[in-house]
C-alpha cells in the first residue's frame, strides 16, 4: 500500500503501511470463540460492544450500592475514577462478562426502574429516525403493493410502478435520470458494487482517500489482496484532500478514483468536482460516496462530473436496508452478483419494494426541504458548537470551515470520549465518538488521526450530528449538559492538567 501527497503538502499527515493496517484490520469485531461480545451496528464498520448485563451470585440488589461499570477501552485507574463522576444511586452500567461458554449462557439483562429522562438525538451521521410519512408510505407497499415487480399481471406491474416512481424521486434527490439509478441494500453495497464492479483485474490501479469509509477502505484492502494495487491520498489537517498533485499520482493503470463526498466523522467537504474533472479528463472512472451528503446539501451528480454516486436510505429518515448508487450512463460496471436481470442487470434479485418505497419517499421530501432545512439545522450547529467552546475551556474543533451543516466534531482535552458519550447517555442525549471497536479495545477514528491529531486527542474528541428533531431549546440543553458532564470528568481525570 502506497500512501500519496507527504512530501508534497505542507501540512499533510500519511500513515505509514503498519498505521493503515493497525486501524484497518485490527479493528475487526472479535473472532474467538470465547470472546463472546456482543456488537451493535451503530456506523458502519467501526462499532462499539453492547454492555451486556449479567447474573451475580449477590443477584441484583447485592450489585445496587457498588456504582461501577467497565468501558470497552481500559482505562486502568482513569476508569474507577470516571465512573463515579456520572454514575449515582439510580443509574448504573454492570460490567460486561467476558469469558467462557457458561458465563455467555449465564448473561441476561435485567432492568431496573430509573427516573424518567427526555431523550434528545444528535447522532444523525449514525442513522436517523424514519419519518411518520416515510413509515406510512412503507407501510402502505407492504400490505397493499405486495407482487413481484418482474411480474406482468396488474399486481405486478402496480409494484413495479411503485419501484419506478421511488427511481424518479432518487433521480430528483441527485440531478439524475431514473435510468441512472440503481437500488441496493445500503450505502455499503453500493459502495462495493462501485469498487469492484471497476477494478475487475489484477495489476489494474485504483486511488481512494485515506478518510474514506471503512466500506470504501476495507473494498480497498481486498482488492490489494487480490493484486490490484491501491493508493491512499493523504488530507490536510482540515482533513481536506489536496488536488495540486493529482498528476504526479496517476499512473496508466489506473482505473478508479474514490473520493467521498462528505466525511462522516468532520463533515468536510471534498472538491469532489476538482478531482473528478481531473479524472476523467484522463479516462479514469470517478466514485463518490455521498451517504453523508445527500439530503443534507444539495447534489447535482452533473455537476459533481462523477460517473458513480452512493447513497443510503437510512442517512435520509427512511428505513434502513435499502440504497442506491448512480450509475452514469455509459460506465462499464460489472455486477457483483448473478442470478437475473434486476436493476438493469447490475444488481439481481426481487427488489425490496417497501424499502424502495420509503426510500423515494424520503429522497422527495429531501430535495423538497434540502435549502431551508440545511440553512436551519446550520444554526443550530454553529450554536451548539459557539456554546460549548465557550463554556468548556480546552476545547477545539477537527475539521475544516466547509463542512455539511449538520456537523461538528469536537475535542474535549483530558476527557475520554466513551465516557463522555455515556455520561451525556445517562443525562438523555445521544452523541457519538466515531471510533472503532475491536475486541473490547476501543480504537481512535482513523479520519482523526490520518489529520494529524494524536491517539490522546482523537480519542477525547465527540461528534455531534443534528437532525430534523432537534432545536435551540435541545442545543442549549446538551451545551449546559455537556459542561457539567466535561467538569465532573476533568476533575477526576488523572490525564487532565488542573489550574
Amino acid at each position: 500500500m502506497f500512501v500519496f501527497g507527504q512530501d508534497l503538502m505542507e501540512d499533510s499527515v500519511v500513515w505509514s503501511d503498519e498505521e493503515m493496517a493497525i486501524c484497518l484490520d485490527n479493528n475487526r469485531p472479535a473472532m474467538r470463540a470465547n470472546a463472546r461480545v456482543h456488537y451493535n451496528d451503530v456506523d458502519g464498520f467501526f462499532r462499539k460492544p453492547a454492555i451486556r448485563v449479567g447474573d451475580h451470585e449477590g443477584g441484583f440488589h447485592g450489585l445496587e450500592g457498588s456504582h461501577f461499570m467497565a468501558y470497552v477501552d481500559d482505562l486502568r485507574s482513569g476508569a474507577e475514577v470516571q465512573d463515579d463522576a456520572f454514575h449515582h444511586g439510580d443509574e448504573m452500567v454492570l460490567q460486561a462478562e467476558i469469558g467462557s461458554e457458561s458465563e455467555y449462557r449465564r448473561h441476561r439483562l435485567i432492568n431496573w426502574k430509573q427516573p424518567h429522562v427526555s431523550r434528545f438525538y444528535f447522532d444523525h451521521n449514525a442513522t436517523t429516525p424514519v419519518l411518520p410519512s416515510v413509515a406510512d408510505e412503507m407501510r402502505s407497499a407492504a400490505l397493499e403493493v405486495w407482487g413481484n415487480p418482474s411480474s406482468i399481471h396488474q399486481d405486478g406491474q402496480r409494484a413495479r410502478h411503485s419501484v419506478e416512481k421511488a427511481r424518479h424521486q432518487v433521480a430528483t434527490l441527485l440531478g439524475a435520470t431514473a435510468k441512472e439509478i440503481v437500488f441496493t441494500s445500503g450505502g455499503t453495497e453500493s459502495n462495493n458494487l462501485a469498487i469492484q464492479g471497476v477494478a475487475t483485474a489484477a495489476r489494474q490501479h485504483i486511488v481512494a482517500s485515506v478518510v474514506e469509509h471503512p466500506s470504501v477502505l476495507q473494498t480497498f484492502s481486498q482488492m490489494e489482496r487480490q493484486g490490484v494495487e491501491a493508493t491512499y491520498l493523504a488530507v490536510s489537517r482540515d482533513g481536506v484532500v489536496g488536488t495540486e498533485y493529482l498528476s504526479r499520482l496517476v499512473k496508466a493503470t489506473t482505473v478508479l478514483m474514490s473520493v467521498m463526498h462528505a466525511n462522516n466523522e468532520t463533515g468536510a467537504i471534498q472538491p469532489v468536482a476538482e478531482i473528478a474533472e481531473f479524472a476523467r479528463s484522463r479516462g479514469i472512472v470517478v466514485h463518490c460516496d455521498g451517504v453523508q451528503a445527500a439530503g443534507r446539501i444539495p447534489v447535482d451528480v452533473a455537476s459533481l462530473g462523477v460517473d458513480l454516486y452512493s447513497i443510503s436510505g437510512h442517512k435520509l429518515y427512511a428505513p434502513k436496508g435499502c440504497g442506491a448508487l448512480y450509475v452514469r450512463k455509459g460506465t462499464v460496471l460489472k455486477p457483483l452478483q448473478y442470478g437475473g436481470r434486476h436493476e438493469q442487470g447490475f444488481r439481481p434479485g426481487t427488489e425490496n419494494v417497501p424499502g424502495i418505497v420509503a426510500m423515494g419517499a424520503a429522497a422527495e421530501i429531501a430535495a423538497r426541504d434540502v435549502a431551508v432545512e440545511s440553512v436551519r439545522v446550520g444554526a443550530l450547529r454553529d450554536r451548539l458548537e459557539a456554546g460549548l467552546l465557550a463554556s468548556i475551556p480546552d476545547t477545539a474543533v477537527n475539521g475544516p470551515a466547509v463542512r455539511t451543516p449538520n456537523t461538528t466534531n469536537i475535542r474535549f482535552d483530558g476527557i475520554d470520549g466513551e465516557a463522555m458519550v455515556i455520561a451525556l447517555d445517562l443525562k438523555g442525549f445521544a452523541v457519538s465518538t466515531g471510533a472503532a471497536c475491536s475486541s473490547g479495545a476501543v480504537e481512535p477514528s482513523h479520519v482523526l488521526l490520518a489529520m494529524g491529531l494524536t491517539r490522546e486527542q482523537a480519542k477525547s474528541s465527540i461528534r455531534f450530528s443534528l437532525g430534523r428533531s432537534n432545536d435551540e431549546a435541545q442545543v442549549d440543553a446538551l451545551i449546559a449538559a455537556a459542561a457539567e458532564c466535561a467538569g465532573r470528568l476533568r476533575r477526576l481525570s488523572p490525564t487532565y492538567a488542573h489550574a
